[in-house]
């Protein structure tokens, strides 16, 4: 067993070999590997780290004879591969430098110092797992004293992450390393390119660890990347490192990966290192590899095991025999079947912790100094100066708030001047300009949001976030779940949404219901400048993940403008604001709709109509009790909103009235809204496309006739 942890318990040759650059180590320059450079690994170190492979491959044995038997449902192995990820731990610092494996790095983690016994409580989904204590499948890895962030199941998305953790490693000024793998077919993704795009150009402290053992599940290599070579793939990027090695060859690897680490650590820039490993077993338990793999080939893979290849070094150099070998296997698979039998004994999950850590507390609360009640400056302003002061007045406040975006440094200051100002104040280190990748914008979000960064950070428009629904949706959003919360990024999507003006199809989308849907978001839509201010402010002191939504319609507008709050205000989310009160008909809205609302109020109210309009304004968390309140008083309900009718927030809103207050109802629900269609740019078209006030007044009109 290797770990920090053994160490501490004396456990002599089980506990971790010093790594971190200590050894010397040739200075391979860019090329492919042969492995023949020599590098010098201190005897003890090397027969422990021969015992982590030996301990990692026992793990994948255990594991598989566990899933047979029942006890778990899902195993990925790392046989073939544990030369060439044992030398990147041992090149590594546990706890100091930071790690983002992909699943099938199983030896990575266990060099780096997760034990068996936890290897074990991930594989049986027990409470005490420290990867994610049962909420993923196994071989999602995690560890929050050794600094590994939590791995999801998309392919891809920890690239960016990791540069943007190395980002913020280089801010700080200090020597830490990033590493981040795959195996080759992850780099068809986007987000590899886009990875290596940033960090090259940055210099930045990461190093991309790609193992390539020719197959994706069952595609292989050449039906995947142009010329068949990832080492070739990346040729192009300047101010990239790569190299190739045998990654059965732990020697070969660990010249790599020190001249790797040492260029990292002298601010030299990012490195591609591809190992050629083997994949000895299928892909997962899932698979059957002799379904699109020849028995030949199978063959000459187990001729390239790592494990005997070292083997046969170490009784070279008198360092083992082959009666102490077998001696070895023996220990290890009476240590490794101890600590599977210690785990399975380890309580489940409570059921009751379901959903626990989907956010930072079960249910929303304010931060502190939260109030309904601003404190004004004595001047106006409009919706967007509110965004713009919001975020001077916290920067100054917090010297970790980084915002970027695109477009967003002075004198530009933003496509919509949301960020005029802020970089000629606080500078370009914190204030910045991001590639044109909105995948990019989040991905390198989270990794800086882990370390402990507060990233405030601008998606130009709504229409263009679907590049970075991945990052949203399968990362930012369940980061700290998935990680049984001990990994969180709280952080702000600042995101210009809607229409009215004249944008077309692709500059004027409404994305409210799609993002309040995922657990692990808050959402909010303001509709006026104090309550875009106070919002704002409130989000970037909170401690999870913030979309923040601006209807770019309203950052102008007069009817938006409000006097504006101190630096002091922060409104909670999730409180309505009852913007008109009445008695006769409740009118549910929010954005642009707030103020076609009031004047249908407005209107009715020359009739005798009396009329509540009550502005939402977050979806998530959802005020429902204020709307209810009006319910029973009213009897009556219209949902107004600028989205397409059909699947838009306001059919949840329609949804919850009738589960709690339809016995006060005395008509049906109703909702005004788009049409099913997406928006034109001629304004006569988009006339009758968009929600106008002739829509929300004959809408309110039916209802109080009903």
């Amino acid at each position: 067993m290797s770990s920090v942890k053994n160490k501490k318990a004396g456990k002599g040759p089980t506990s971790r070999p010093s790594g971190g650059g200590s050894q010397a180590a040739r200075q391979v320059e860019s090329g492919r590997a042969s492995g023949n450079g020599k590098v010098t690994i201190p005897d003890a170190d090397l027969l422990a780290i021969h015992r982590n492979m030996v301990v990692t491959r026992r793990l994948d044995e255990k594991m598989m004879i566990l899933l047979k038997q029942g006890k778990s449902f899902f195993h990925i192995g790392a046989s073939g591969h544990e030369a060439a990820q044992v030398a990147a731990a041992y090149s590594l610092r546990p706890g100091v430098d930071w790690s983002y494996p992909y699943y099938r790095d199983l030896a990575y983690c266990v060099q780096l110092g997760m034990t068996p016994l936890e290897v074990m409580l991930c594989f049986l989904s027990k409470a005490g797992d420290p990867n994610s204590g049962g909420r993923q499948m196994p071989a999602h890895y995690g560890h929050k004293e050794l600094r590994i962030v939590s791995q999801s199941s998309p392919t891809g998305t920890q690239y960016l992450q990791a540069v943007g953790t190395a980002l913020a490693a280089r801010k700080e000024g200090c020597d830490e390393v990033v590493y981040v793998s795959s195996g080759e077919g992850t780099t068809s993704q986007g987000d590899f390119h886009e990875a290596i795009n940033w960090s090259a150009r940055e210099k930045l402290p990461v190093i991309f660890h790609i193992e390539d053992n020719k197959y994706a599940i069952s595609v292989p290599i050449r039906q995947q990347t142009a010329g068949g070579s990832v080492y070739g793939m990346v040729g192009g990027y300047a101010g990239l490192h790569r190299e190739e090695f045998d990654g059965t060859d732990l020697f070969a690897s660990y010249a790599a990966w020190q001249a790797a680490v040492t260029r990292a650590r002298r601010g030299e820039g990012p490195t591609v290192l591809v190992s050629d490993c083997v994949r000895l077993l299928p892909h997962s338990s899932s698979d059957n590899q002799a379904k699109y793999r020849k028995p030949e080939e199978l063959e000459a893979d187990k001729k390239r095991d790592p494990i005997p290849r070292l083997e046969d070094e170490l009784v070279r150099r008198g360092l083992m025999t082959r009666e102490s070998l077998e001696e070895l296997r023996e220990t290890v698979k009476e240590e490794i079947d101890q600590a599977a039998d210690e785990a399975d004994a380890r309580p489940y999950p409570d059921g009751s912790t379901a959903i626990h850590h989907v956010y930072s507390t079960v249910q929303y609360e304010p931060p502190s100094g939260a109030s309904l009640a601003p404190h004004e400056t004595g001047q106006s302003c409009v919706l967007v100066d509110a965004i713009n002061h919001a975020l001077h007045e916290e920067m100054e406040r917090n010297p970790r708030i980084v915002v970027y975006g695109e477009d967003i440094e002075d004198k530009k200051g933003g496509v919509f001047t949301a960020t005029t100002g802020l970089s000629i104040k606080f500078g370009t280190e914190r204030v910045f300009n991001s590639p044109l990748a909105e995948s990019s914008i989040i991905g390198t979000a989270i990794g800086m949001a882990v370390k402990g960064w507060k990233p405030v950070v601008e998606i130009q428009f709504g229409d263009y976030v679907w590049t970075a629904m991945m990052q949203i949706r399968d990362e930012l959003a369940t980061m700290r779940y998935r990680s049984d919360g001990h990994w969180t990024c709280p952080m702000v999507v600042r995101i210009p949404v809607g229409g009215y003006i004249h944008g077309a199809l692709y500059h004027s989308q409404n994305i409210e219901a799609t993002f309040a849907h995922f657990p692990g978001l808050y959402v909010a839509y303001p509709s006026n400048a104090a309550d875009a201010k106070g919002l704002l402010k409130a989000a970037i002191r909170g401690d999870d993940p913030y979309l923040f939504l601006e209807q770019k319609g309203l950052y102008r507008q007069g009817y938006s403008t409000s006097p504006e709050p101190d630096a002091n205000y922060l409104l909670p989310w999730g409180v309505a604001r009852i913007a008109r009160p009445g008695d006769d008909l409740t009118i549910v809205t929010y954005g642009a709709l707030v103020k076609k609302s009031l004047d249908a109020a407005e209107k009715l109210s020359e009739r005798g109509v009396s009329v509540e309009v009550i502005d939402i304004r977050t979806m998530v968390p959802f005020d429902l009790e204020t709307v209810v309140n009006s319910v029973k008083k009213t009897g009556r309900v219209l949902i107004a909103h600028e989205d397409v009718v059909f699947a838009g927030f306001g059919a949840e809103i329609a949804a919850q009235i009738a589960d709690a207050a339809f016995e006060h109802l005395d008509a049906p629900v109703r909702r005004v809204g788009g049409a099913p269609s997406p928006i034109p740019y001629n304004w006569f078209l988009e006339a009758n496309v968009l929600p106008q006030d002739h829509h929300v007044l004959r809408a309110a009109e039916e209802l109080v006739a009903f």
